[in-house]
């Protein structure tokens, strides 16, 4: 049986209402597309210290403070994955790629236009009808 894969998500918003998105590697799973930035829970923090350490990590931001949005389990052919949303809008530090990954604030309505995983497509639709 596959291990479901914790993952803590950050819709990370600007004070002009842009979402950060991150484009991941090549090399990894989904690579080449685009995604809101996170990682994997480990197993003794919650969903907000794994959000605030990954995005510190991935991004260089220091997360003040984050809000749920929502939780999603979604299984592709190879791989099954929890997701845990948090809203982020309280956040200091310039957003910057330390894995290498390029990095983009983008207007949700250009959204669309970006090619994302599967697994993210829940959160899109429910971004853009509760914006």
């Amino acid at each position: 049986m596959t291990k479901r894969i914790h993952v803590a998500v950050g819709i990370i918003l600007n004070a002009q209402g842009q979402v950060l998105l991150a484009k991941r590697p090549d090399h990894l799973h989904q690579g080449g597309k685009w995604e809101f930035p996170g990682g994997k829970v480990e197993l003794d923090e919650t969903v907000s210290q794994a959000l605030i350490r990954e995005l510190k990590e991935e991004i260089a931001l220091d997360v003040e403070s984050s809000e749920p949005f929502m939780a999603l389990s979604y299984d592709y052919p190879d791989k099954q994955v929890l997701l845990d949303i948090h809203t982020v809008t309280q956040f200091s530090g310039n957003a910057q790629g330390l894995e290498g990954q390029l990095i983009a604030w983008v207007d949700k309505s250009e959204l669309a236009n970006y090619d994302f995983p599967d697994a993210n497509k829940p959160i899109l639709e429910k971004l853009l009808t509760h914006a």
